[in-house]
């Protein structure tokens, strides 16, 4: 699937540390489907930022939300499950993360909900009467990806032919034999390089680390394991 941010700037390098909390969904990264839901959002950061706003467009691998190894959450339409969850989320007095999800696909909270979302959290409107305003509201759509290993499911357009292409050689091959040697299950394997500083290391372009053999990041990754 075919997906886009909005921002005042390209995005070449994904950093979830540098997302805002009190999101729908949470912390994360979030493209959307809807290109022309994108170019608003890219227009209206660059105002803010005294740019013109950029569209990204990535390439998002669906096949994430059948894999046993992700956890995945997907809202079909606006509902009372889904306004729990986004009232979860943005209300920032809670322990944040709320969730433990990679991924998770719904509608938007736009301006007039985040709104609306306010107004119900301080107890003046009935969650019947928000759920019946929601019929009305128009299609939108958003992705979060919520984890370093769920942003391996999002290739960005213009680097599909490098370090993304090179980053899942690395992984599939690395986890395979992660799961031999140590005899844990795939999952488990998953979670801890995902989660690795050489993870990370390998997923900065700027540090050529993508360019080395599976075999010298599996040693990597070893070695900080034992350092722990």
């Amino acid at each position: 699937m075919r997906v886009f941010h909005g921002s005042y700037t390209k995005i070449d390098n994904i950093d979830l540390s540098k997302c805002e909390i009190g999101k729908d969904f949470g912390q994360g990264f979030y493209v959307t489907k809807i290109k022309e839901q994108a170019q608003f959002w890219a227009e209206r950061r660059g105002l803010s930022d005294k740019t013109k706003g950029i569209v990204t467009e990535f390439e998002f691998n669906e096949n994430a939300f059948l894999y046993f190894n992700l956890k995945t959450l997907r809202f079909v339409e606006y509902d009372e499950n889904w306004l729990d969850f986004v009232a979860k989320n943005r209300d920032t007095s809670l322990p944040q993360p709320t969730h433990d999800y990679d991924i998770v696909e719904g509608p938007v909270a736009d301006d007039k909900i985040a709104t609306r979302i306010t107004t119900y959290l301080k107890g003046k409107i009935s969650k019947q009467q928000f759920l019946e305003e929601l019929k009305f509201m128009r299609e939108t759509h958003q992705i979060c990806f919520c984890t370093r290993r769920s942003l391996q499911m999002l290739n960005n357009i213009e680097n599909s032919e490098d370090i993304g292409y090179e980053l899942s050689k690395i992984g599939e091959s690395l986890i395979e034999r992660f799961v031999l040697d140590f005899n844990v299950f795939e999952e488990k394997a998953t979670d801890i390089f995902y989660s690795s500083k050489t993870f990370g290391k390998l997923a900065d372009e700027s540090t050529d680390f993508y360019k080395k053999t599976w075999q010298e990041v599996y040693e990597m990754l070893k070695l900080e394991l034992r350092n722990m």
